[in-house]
């Protein structure tokens, strides 16, 4: 599933062609993805002017000068491609490269705009959705308002974290995967911040705030190597594992600068550090991290 870094090139990507045209024509194929489409989804979008197109987490969202907001997500292999007036495409959701991934027949929304260019939406496994809600009421609909704060936010900070997690006993890992704390955060970017960090992946969260809930120095590392981690992927394009690849149809570059992530046995990259690389596995997912510099 593409991660914050991946969605915002994403975002990026749709940017120069969604803000300031108009829909024209919406077309839907079938009549849901992951849940079905809102009602009148088609009707409402055309004719609307979308004034801008932001991310919240792994959400993209374009404000509509309706006063409504469209809601897209990408699911487990979401895309976009955009057929632009002068014949050219891109493809700002082109994470997926292999077998029926990106095939037409899994195109299931067409919006064509008055500026002649079309946003198709393929999504092979339908994991994705699409919503409309009105934007004065997005914090507090049903895909937000249980949301955490975002990690490259001015929110994040050392004792942000050690009040989210004082007296949490959970793993540290599973703590910043839960999206009702800090929002966005995914596997692969989490592996890598915590090595930067220098923190175990299953240390008690509670384990970062002091006694008095100060933030502890391994809770103020922890947020600089996040918003640091994931300012290096977006500007890198995000990563490509398998199915991935960069909006331009290229691969995104970031998983060259992995330290820990999918380098199991390989050793610590960790200036100083003679450890190596393992492998576990936390709530069904894998975790690397090094046995050495990572010590609770």
């Amino acid at each position: 599933m593409p991660e914050l870094p991946e969605v915002e090139t994403v975002r990026r990507g749709l940017e120069p062609a969604m803000v300031g045209a108009r829909f024209s024509r919406v077309t839907l194929r079938r009549p849901n993805l992951r849940f079905p489409f809102p009602e009148r989804f088609a009707e409402r979008l055309e004719g609307r002017t979308v004034t801008a197109l932001a991310r919240r987490a792994k959400y993209l969202t374009a404000h509509l000068d309706s006063g409504e907001s469209l809601i897209m997500h990408l699911g487990m292999s979401g895309r976009f491609d955009v057929a632009l007036p002068d014949g050219s495409n891109v493809s700002p959701g082109d994470f997926y490269l292999e077998g029926a991934l990106g095939n037409a027949r899994h195109d299931h929304v067409v919006m064509a705009l008055n500026s002649g260019a079309t946003i198709t939406y393929n999504d092979a496994r339908r994991f994705g959705f699409m919503d409309l809600v009105p934007t004065d009421a997005l914090a507090a609909c049903r895909h937000f308002a249980a949301m955490g704060i975002e990690p490259l936010g001015d929110e994040l900070t050392g004792a942000t974290i050690a009040r989210l997690f004082r007296h949490r006993i959970t793993p540290l890992k599973a703590a910043l995967l839960d999206q009702r704390l800090i929002a966005g955060l995914g596997n692969i970017y989490v592996c890598e911040a915590l090595h930067r960090a220098r923190l175990h992946p299953q240390a008690p969260a509670g384990t970062l705030a002091g006694p008095d809930g100060s933030p502890t120095r391994g809770a103020n590392a922890l947020a600089k190597a996040i918003k640091t981690v994931l300012t290096e992927a977006v500007a890198a394009g995000g990563s490509t594992l398998r199915d991935y690849a960069h909006p331009d149809g290229g691969a995104g570059a970031f998983q060259h600068s992995f330290r820990v992530y999918d380098r199991a046995g390989l050793v610590c990259t960790a200036k100083g550090c003679r450890g190596h690389v393992s492998r576990i596995v936390q709530s069904g997912r894998s975790t690397f991290f090094c046995e050495v510099c990572q010590r609770p």
